[in-house]
């Protein structure tokens, strides 16, 4: 088969439509604008939402074949909305985007259905081939962070405790061992002070601690914080 016949078995090959859940316009609307063209036409952006409350909604009306998803979204979250839309529809296939490689948001991700995972920082050039990836069944992963998920021991008692919550109980337990405020955790989780408050007292609560020093310092010995071996400040 010569390069043209290559080049027409390719373009026959079927669209791939594609949904983007995330709640940064610019960057929407960055791929949406990119990709087509990037995939020389093969895939496009059918639809897009700010709301992860709406990605299910959205799958199912554009029977997309991909859904891009941002995993730091306001609540729901990006992770609820992955299991909506693997429930919605079993045969979507959803790749993951966080502004961190972060390898437990990765696992959240994968085991609420995602197929892919990468860092927002990636270009849009080089989503297009994870995207026909997963598509052909297979799960795509930063190898900074397979490798991280490959290294990292699974050690027994405290650490175990981290390893029961979701990824961002994770996040709320970082910025509590780190002495964020809560005005300041609000802002970071796009949630109010009064929503903040009850997030930290359910956290507190699953760590079996009292105060946020207890859980800073708890955050220390299983290196989850950045000051691991500090404990964080008690604030309002």
């Amino acid at each position: 088969m010569g390069e043209t016949d290559d080049a027409t078995a390719a373009d026959r090959r079927p669209p791939v439509d594609v949904v983007v859940v995330d709640d940064h316009p610019l960057f929407t609307r960055g791929l949406s604008l990119l990709l087509p063209g990037l995939s020389g036409g093969r895939v496009r952006v059918v639809g897009t939402t700010e709301d992860a409350s709406a990605a299910a909604a959205l799958v199912r009306r554009h029977h997309a074949d991909v859904a891009i998803v941002d995993l730091h979204m306001p609540p729901p979250g990006g992770t609820r909305a992955i299991a909506a839309i693997r429930r919605a529809d079993p045969l979507v296939r959803v790749v993951a985007l966080s502004g961190l490689a972060e390898a437990d948001a990765a696992i959240e991700a994968l085991r609420a259905g995602a197929s892919g995972f990468l860092p927002k920082t990636a270009d849009p050039d080089a989503l297009v081939r994870p995207l026909l990836a997963v598509l052909d069944g297979w799960a795509v992963l930063p190898e900074a962070v397979l490798r991280q998920l490959l290294d990292e021991a699974t050690p027994s008692g405290e650490q175990s405790i981290a390893d029961a919550l979701t990824a961002d109980e994770r996040r709320l337990w970082r910025l509590i061992a780190d002495g964020t405020s809560t005005v300041d955790i609000a802002t970071t989780l796009h949630v109010s002070e009064r929503t903040t408050k009850r997030l930290v007292a359910h956290l507190l609560r699953r760590l079996d601690v009292a105060t946020r020093v207890e859980a800073a310092a708890l955050a220390g010995r299983v290196g989850l914080g950045k000051d691991s071996g500090a404990p964080g400040r008690e604030t309002g």
